[in-house]
């Protein structure tokens, strides 16, 4: 299955003083994209926190910042998940402009952990992201 894409505009407050993306914004970027993809397979954190008594953490960032990104430019976010273990999952994401397959600025690996709601330690992963994870590498 192809990766899942977000789109999304650079404003003034994404960056710096001279116009470039402010580094971290790209984390930003990509936490909204790994959201939406969620959000895609009906997956809805709220929902998962309420029902089910668990939330994601990111307990991990790996960013390869290849060339800027810079006010006004369309970037498109891509996103995939990589199956980690029973109580933790690992994304894919890659980040151009204009278009997948366009000029590739960042690129990154981030790894979050299903933890408890209440005493914040490892719990599995609920069966719905396991089903969906699967279908999203299949």
């Amino acid at each position: 299955m192809s990766a899942f894409t977000f789109p999304i505009r650079v404003y003034w407050e994404d960056t710096d003083a001279g116009g470039i993306v402010y580094y971290a914004n790209y984390l930003k970027f990509m936490e909204r994209a790994r959201t939406e993809l969620l959000r895609s397979f009906g997956i809805h954190q709220t929902q998962l926190a309420q029902e089910q008594g668990v939330m994601f953490a990111i307990v991990s960032v790996n960013v390869d910042y290849l060339l800027p990104a810079r006010l006004d430019d369309e970037l498109v976010i891509t996103c995939k998940i990589l199956s980690e273990g029973r109580a933790s999952f690992a994304f894919s994401q890659e980040v151009y402009r204009g278009r997948v397959g366009g000029e590739l600025l960042t690129r990154a690996r981030t790894r979050a952990a299903c933890l408890d709601c209440k005493t914040l330690r490892p719990r599995r992963l609920p069966g719905r992201l396991l089903e969906a994870m699967a279908k999203h590498e299949g």
